[in-house]
């Protein structure tokens, strides 16, 4: 969530005219009802369908920044973080939906 929240905010402004960063008091369970439900036509939808794709018909005719987008999704390598390097990643996600959403952490 961390590296798309360019995209969430774009899908949410695009999907339900909400600018997240005007709305200090969304509770977390809406945010995250609001997020389970963003549609393939926004920005984050868009990207999802593109790191999703299996069908060897549709892969041969994306582009090249398309394939870029997919690679690089494929090839992190979460496995190979530290269990340290996974507890900061976890904490500066929680910090950032914190400010997102004015409630400390």
């Amino acid at each position: 969530m961390y590296d798309d929240w360019g995209l969430i905010e774009a899908s949410f402004t695009a999907q339900y005219g909400i600018r997240l960063r005007n709305e200090p008091d969304m509770s977390w369970s809406e945010f995250c009802t609001l997020l389970a439900g963003i549609m393939p036509k926004t920005p984050l939808g868009q990207i999802v369908a593109i790191r999703s794709e299996e069908d060897k018909d549709m892969l041969k005719n994306f582009t090249a920044e398309q394939n870029h987008i997919r690679d690089e999704w494929r090839n992190r390598q979460i496995d190979d973080m530290t269990e340290e390097e996974k507890q900061n990643s976890i904490k500066e996600v929680q910090e950032l939906f914190a400010k997102a959403f004015g409630q400390s952490v």
